[in-house]
């Protein structure tokens, strides 16, 4: 059958993909219905019935105020995340395969990472203007903490075993490090950019509150201000539904990449 995974009957795969699609949208659903009953018949102006806001949504998300508010808002977080997972697996490769270099920098990082990046957001303005180059900054500046972190762990869990199989077959540099180092890492490295997404996201929204003129995080403040309260929870719900379209994507890679870690994964739970 079309579409049927191999090693499985029909009515066996298709009960499978139903069971997992119902577990993905069950408890959305009982959210959104909660919500549903909880609000509705209120009168509190900063409670507004869900009815009320699924209604003002089409007005207030119209294609202009997307192109305006939320493209420029993923293109920042796009960019900070980009310079965090590049900047983290790089240097976390360096201090996690370097006893010494690890030793030295070991303190420093505890220091900067203990620091809340949203601290930092006046003192990245006075470096890097109020522009677009701040608000990447900032959304880099705590991004990069769990792909470094994380990478760093990952590199020196490496099994010394097929460390020194590699070396002995001469598999050293460049091949080394993408074929043993990477690889046997790369599950800790995407758990650190499964983190770093959701920090991403946050500090998205809390630099687009410093002297932004467009945004989701200034739109929602914007909102907020004008007391337009279903617009507000309008821009909330965008935001949660960027959180998960990104997460989804995220997720979409990681199976690709660790699709060998996965199969690894499930074999060994299937086997007595």
């Amino acid at each position: 059958m079309t579409g049927v995974p191999s090693g499985r009957t029909g009515p066996n795969a298709w009960s499978a993909l139903l069971t997992r699609v119902l577990f993905v949208v069950a408890l959305p659903v009982l959210l959104a219905v909660g919500w549903w009953l909880a609000s509705d018949g209120s009168t509190d102006v900063y409670w507004p019935p869900l009815r009320t806001i699924l209604r003002t949504f089409p007005d207030v998300w119209t294609g202009d105020r997307l192109r305006a508010d939320l493209v420029p808002s993923v293109l920042r977080l796009l960019g900070g995340y980009a310079v965090a997972a590049v900047a983290g697996i790089s240097l976390g490769v360096v201090i996690g395969s370097y006893r010494r270099v690890r030793a030295f920098c070991e303190p420093v990082l505890e220091f900067l990472r203990a620091v809340p990046p949203p601290v930092l957001v006046p003192v990245i303005m006075l470096f890097a203007g109020i522009g677009d180059t701040m608000k990447i900054v900032v959304i880099a500046s705590g991004c990069l903490w769990p792909v470094l972190l994380n990478t760093v762990e990952g590199v020196r869990a490496v099994d010394s075993v097929m460390a020194e199989t590699a070396r002995s077959y001469g598999v050293t540099g460049a091949a080394r490090l993408r074929h043993v180092v990477l690889r046997a890492a790369s599950p800790q490295i995407f758990a650190g950019l499964r983190q770093a997404l959701s920090v991403g996201i946050i500090l998205m929204v809390i630099s687009e509150m410093f002297a932004a003129s467009n945004g989701l995080g200034f739109t929602i403040v914007q909102f907020q201000r004008g007391f337009a309260i279903p617009d507000m929870w309008t821009g909330i719900i965008v935001l949660g539904l960027l959180g998960l379209l990104l997460s989804l994507v995220l997720q979409f890679v990681e199976r690709r990449v660790l699709g060998w870690y996965h199969g690894f994964r499930d074999s060994s739970r299937r086997s007595p």
